[in-house]
């Protein structure tokens, strides 16, 4: 109040003086004017004199103001308005100088009673009044749409942000981010901090705007980062940044765009993701899911399975997928549980790509060796968007399966030291599996896969959790005509049933038999060579880069398996596989 109060006095001071500048120089240039002498004939050398007059010569010496030598009978009448003015301006200057100087006093005095005598609640309370009627008298309201609510993101965040990109002119926008996230893909654009751009909407304008704070409360977790670029994502961990858009529109749109426009919004970004779905599969580090595009070709046309478990797995999808009310009705969370089991290299992996591909889900790759603590689980499993596969490989390696049994059997040596309540736990796991965190998301598939089924605790296997069991077996002739479909392009051949007959005898994986028609082009030789390996197979004995292949494969899964039991201290488990 104080330094608006003298701000005001000097711009008073500051227009007052030009004032009165102004008036002297028009009376100095009026008397000047009247005071010249007006052309005469010829003959005439001067003027006469006027009695009583001092027009005449003066000494160029004298230093008397010409106004005193005028005589005011020949003063002209602007000079006597002028002057009527410059007295105005005067009074009116010393008028304003001293309310001014009045009220900055009193706005001082008044401060220093209301700081000394109203509590600052008070005081904070008639501010948030105040506030809110400068607010009520807008005529413009905004809303605010932050990239994340709470530990879960906002759909309606990534909904903007979809829709604006088809809304930007590129003409009109000073600043762009511009990114083009696969070969072949056009061109993405979309609004950079403190960018505006403005939308019009059944006749209404709704002006957009991106903000980008900091987050100074963040710290700890795996890393923050907001959404919206590759290899950020979720709405898990700690963000170093917090993104939001800005709404605004006149207040006579209020209802339209509450009850309009942003459904609109909704649909459009939702069709627009439908028709350029770009699935993207993640991976955890600390508490924070890491987003590549995922570009993996199987499909269930292209899955060495046999065809009656293939349809059923598909037919179960459908269903799925479409029972939203079904399952509201009957009290239970929208997911399905899946447990693929069988031998390394029977197509566990592409069943699962293939699962993605045909419902258009992203794939959520949860690492267990990586997350510590059941808090961190839950904050990555709400971090997860709806639509999405939740895939955990080798369950049976990635956590202590048998650790329920071994508090049970230690209780008493562990009753004067308990664990850590937030340590990751089977229980943790399961509780957001059917528990009550397994209603944070919709629509979500949760997919389990083990070489050893025999291995997993009963408690995973429970109805209600794993839905369905899929069993990925060896090789069988069907299989095999999808691979040589798949390799070669054929449907038939003078070798189908030779070989089809060795398969029935012999356990190869599809991973195998895929590996040896890729060796050659040419179809005879690679069938022929098949024929070789399965014989050798057969008869016990291997060609020496199937040999090699296979033990490269066993290899690799055994260290893999080695490293996760290490990391879990699962000794049970140790002691099972030598047994």
């Amino acid at each position: 109040m104080l330094s608006e109060s003298f701000f005001f006095l000097l711009s008073i001071t500051h227009h007052a003086n030009r004032i009165r500048l102004a008036l002297t120089s028009l009376t100095h240039l009026s008397l000047h004017t009247t005071n010249k002498p007006t052309n005469q004939s010829a003959g005439d050398h001067k003027n006469p004199a006027h009695p009583g007059s001092s027009l005449q010569k003066q000494n160029p010496s004298d230093d008397t103001p010409i106004c005193s030598s005028i005589h005011p009978s020949i003063y002209p009448p602007l000079s006597a308005v002028v002057m009527a003015t410059y007295d105005k301006a005067i009074e009116s200057y010393k008028k304003a100088v001293t309310t001014a100087a009045s009220l900055a006093a009193s706005a001082m005095l008044l401060r220093g009673v209301v700081n000394e005598l109203v509590p600052y609640e008070v005081r904070d309370l008639l501010s948030s009044g105040l506030g809110y009627l400068r607010s009520r008298m807008s005529s413009h309201h905004t809303v605010v749409i932050e990239e994340t609510e709470g530990w879960a993101s906002n759909q309606l965040y990534d909904a903007a942000r979809t829709y604006l990109a088809t809304r930007i002119n590129t003409r009109m926008q000073q600043r762009l981010r511009v990114s083009r996230v696969a070969e072949g893909k056009s061109l993405m654009f979309s609004m950079e901090d403190g960018e505006e751009m403005a939308d019009v909407h059944d006749g209404a304008e709704f002006r957009w705007r991106l903000v980008c704070r900091d987050n100074l409360g963040a710290g700890g977790g795996g890393g923050g980062g907001g959404g919206g670029g590759a290899g950020r994502a979720g709405g898990a961990g700690y963000r170093l940044e917090v993104r939001s858009f800005e709404m605004t529109f006149h207040r006579r749109h209020k209802e339209k765009a509450i009850a309009s426009y942003l459904p609109h919004v909704l649909a459009v970004a939702k069709k627009i993701k439908e028709q350029d779905r770009t699935l993207k599969i993640y991976m955890n580090e600390g508490e924070t899911w890491f987003a590549i595009e995922l570009h993996h070709p199987s499909t269930f046309t292209t899955l060495a399975m046999d065809h009656r478990a293939k349809q059923a797995v598909m037919d179960d999808l459908e269903r799925f997928v479409r029972r939203k009310d079904y399952y509201k009705r009957i009290g239970k969370a929208w997911k399905r549980g899946y447990l693929l089991y069988g031998p390394p290299g029977t197509g566990k992996s592409s069943l699962i790509a293939a699962m993605a591909n045909y419902l258009k889900f992203d794939v959520y790759d949860l690492e267990l060796t990586e997350v510590n603590w059941n808090s961190t689980l839950r904050r990555l499993l709400i971090g997860m968007t709806n639509r999405s596969i939740l895939v955990i490989e080798d369950i049976d390696c990635s956590i202590d399966l048998q650790q329920r049994a071994e508090e049970a059997q230690d209780g008493a040596n562990k009753s004067n030291n308990p664990p850590s309540e937030d340590k990751v736990t089977l229980s943790g796991l399961l509780n957001f599996v059917d528990g009550l965190w397994s209603t944070s998301g919709e629509e979500r598939i949760i997919i389990f896969t083990t070489n050893y089924k025999e291995r997993l605790d009963p408690a995973l296997l429970r109805a209600g959790r794993m839905d369905m069991h899929i069993h990925m077996g060896y090789c069988c002739p069907e299989s095999f005509r999808i691979l040589a479909s798949n390799y070669h392009s054929i449907s038939d051949h003078t070798t189908y049933p030779e070989i089809q007959e060795l398969i029935k005898e012999v356990k190869v994986t599809p991973a195998d038999v895929a590996e040896v028609l890729m060796r050659s082009d040419d179809t005879d030789v690679a069938l022929e060579g098949l024929i070789q390996f399965l014989k050798d197979k057969k008869d016990g004995t291997k060609d020496t880069k199937a040999e090699t292949v296979e033990h490269v494969a066993r290899g690799d899964e055994e260290e893999r398996t080695t490293t996760k039991k290490d990391a879990s201290g699962d000794q049970n488990l140790n002691d099972a596989g030598k047994r």
